[in-house]
């Protein structure tokens, strides 16, 4: 039989999502979602999942309630596991009450997963404890839309002076009732409060008031939903609290160039550092064009070779996938090893494998300097992209090594033009083939009025090969390095 789950997906930041909410996510048949419930976390889902959109703004309903519900029973059916994903925590403001009594009235199963609700967890990210010993030791969380006076059930008279903190959720609009409703009933004017919007994600915005100027600074700053309102002595905490907005690359928007399959290292290290981050997919690694003939021919006379080169983490996966998928393991392996960059070195540990040789600096020239005197007479295999550079397998033949080249895998361009590129500040281009394939399918334009990242010298050639000069080139030739290049400019920019 088929069961519903009421699953709260946070206030935003996915990474505030519980380990059962993904769990579910991961299963669900259908995943019906509102409109605060961050995109990202749908990319959790099965890719056959069915997935339906049914948010609400103000003023702008997808769907009204009575459908929702009726929507639930009817994809409730053949057995299928239904996430309704909402923003928060279901039954905080969330209308989970509701949805689930009209599965009662249809015994159609369900469970509640509790979310991270907004009203804690977006305070705590603007600085703002709602609870501090000697300062508030109790607080009060209220609909910000009940603000009809003829048909409120707000209890004004209690509420104002009744808790010592209040956060009113979905209030913006309704700012001026509310503090002037506050004032009429004991709440002293001057009371420090602050509005927060987007919180928990990249672009939140958090502007400090009291209550009495609140509605005049929102119109001011042109503060729009989603935001909530929170009033209080506590307010004052933020000042020393404050450290999500502090973050080093926060209120930065990064495009991140990477294949679909790559891209969440960077993109993960990127927010975990305050940027907001777009992924843009440019290349899709595929199979060969000769589908792995090379490699495989190369796997049956592995043990002839007396170095194996690896230029790549790719290179290294698709190696092993297809020495793995020949019943071979590290023992079939009789060769030094040698490794262009730490990423590429580490991808080989993870298979048991330590290199032999790895370049102080992480391109191909500094393997040839390296290998120099070692390759003379030789059989070298080199595992890599369909297309590199040739500069590896000529000057290692010219220096007396019968080298052998196969092909590992191929990129090819998976550029997608839907994506408004416009106000990025940064992007990132981790490899020749990023650069070549974003501006076949987006044009140089594209990269005007945004800094561009290369995660070293030969993705920086490419670059300017294109008449753009990269803002930041990493000196250490990995993610870790890209970021930290990035990461070293937007201080100094700060700092002038």
């Amino acid at each position: 039989m088929s069961k519903v789950y009421l699953v709260g997906a946070g206030p935003g930041d996915a990474g505030l999502l519980t380990v059962k909410a993904l769990d579910l996510i991961r299963c669900a048949d259908v995943i019906i979602y509102d409109r605060l419930a961050d995109e990202s976390i749908l990319g959790y889902a099965r890719a056959d999942a069915e997935r339906i959109y049914v948010g609400k703004s103000a003023g702008n309903h997808t769907m009204p309630q009575s459908e929702i519900n009726r929507l639930l029973i009817e994809r409730a059916v053949d057995d299928k596991l239904i996430v309704r994903l909402k923003g928060g925590d279901p039954f905080v403001f969330g209308r989970g009450g509701e949805e689930a009594l009209a599965l009662v009235e249809h015994n159609i199963p369900f469970e509640i997963v509790p979310g991270v609700t907004s009203a804690i967890a977006v305070a705590a990210y603007a600085g703002i404890p709602v609870t501090h010993r000697g300062v508030a030791t109790s607080f009060a969380v209220v609909t910000g839309h009940e603000m009809d006076d003829e048909r409120s059930n707000i209890r004004w008279d209690k509420l104002s002076t009744g808790a010592d903190t209040l956060i009113f959720l979905m209030g913006v609009a309704n700012i001026s009732r509310i503090t002037r409703r506050l004032i009429d009933n004991g709440r002293a004017p001057t009371t420090p409060a602050a509005i927060i919007r987007c919180g928990t994600r990249s672009n939140q915005r958090t502007l400090l008031t009291t209550v009495e100027r609140a509605a005049a600074d929102v119109e001011r700053e042109g503060i729009t939903p989603p935001a909530i309102f929170v009033v209080g002595e506590v307010v004052k905490l933020r000042d020393r609290l404050n450290w999500f907005e502090t973050r080093p690359l926060f209120g930065k928007k990064v495009v991140v160039t990477r294949a679909r399959a790559q891209a969440s290292e960077l993109t993960k290290k990127l927010s975990a550092l305050g940027a907001e981050c777009i992924e843009v997919p440019t290349i899709e690694i595929v199979e060969p064009t000769d589908k792995y003939t090379g490699l495989d021919e190369a796997l049956d006379r592995i043990s002839a070779f007396d170095i194996i080169i690896f230029t790549s983490v790719n290179g290294v996966e698709k190696f092993f996938e297809r020495l793995f998928g020949k019943g071979l393991d590290i023992r079939s392996i009789g060769a030094k090893i040698a490794a262009i960059g730490s990423s590429t070195e580490q991808a080989l540990r993870t298979h048991g494998l330590i290199a032999d040789y790895v370049p102080g600096e992480f391109r191909a020239e500094a393997l040839i300097k390296l290998l120099s005197n070692k390759v003379d007479g030789k059989k070298i295999l080199i595992a890599r992209a369909e297309e590199a550079r040739s500069i590896l397998p000529l000057e290692l033949r010219r220096l007396g090594g019968s080298v052998e080249v196969v092909a590992a895998y191929r990129t090819v361009s998976a550029v997608d033009e839907k994506f408004a590129l416009e106000d990025a500040d940064w992007i990132t281009f981790t490899s020749s083939s990023t650069v070549k394939n974003f501006i076949r399918g987006f044009g140089v334009k594209r990269l005007s009025g945004a800094k561009t990242a290369a995660i070293g010298p030969i993705t920086a050639d490419t670059l300017s090969n294109f008449g753009i000069e990269p803002t930041v080139v990493a000196t250490k030739y990995t993610i870790d390095g890209l970021i930290e290049a990035i990461t070293r400019s937007v201080e100094f920019e700060q700092s002038c």
